[in-house]
């Protein structure tokens, strides 16, 4: 009896990182070897960024409110300092948000900051 390759499948999985490929350069997109070495090196990169996203973010919120604070008067650390004595619950992207939008509202965190402080 002669022996059964499941075609169908092993051609899809084919198809599949073909399609995922199509909008690469030469023969990234259309020689399966290539195309499934740009894939999974892809999907590699895929997964550390994704972490260094978080990172990249977390510095940008760092810096807006340290910039805000500075006009303020105020470091950041003194601010970040302040802001846990005075118990005010705030993460950074919120504080970011508030520092780049709404600067009244901002004064208002420095100042009951300033206030825990001293």
């Amino acid at each position: 009896m002669p022996r059964s390759v499941n075609h169908v499948a092993s051609r899809a999985r084919r198809k599949k990182v073909l399609k995922l490929t199509k909008g690469n350069f030469g023969r990234r997109k259309n020689v399966w070897t290539v195309a499934k070495n740009t894939w999974e090196k892809g999907m590699q990169y895929a997964y550390r960024d994704r972490k260094t996203k978080k990172r990249n973010f977390r510095g940008l919120w760092i810096q807006r409110i340290n910039a805000a604070a500075r006009i303020e008067g105020i470091s950041y650390s003194q601010l970040m300092g302040g802001i846990h004595k005075a118990q005010i619950e705030i993460n950074r992207k919120a504080l970011a948000v508030l520092a780049v939008e709404h600067p009244e509202a901002f004064k208002a965190v420095v100042a009951k900051a300033k206030s825990a402080i001293a």
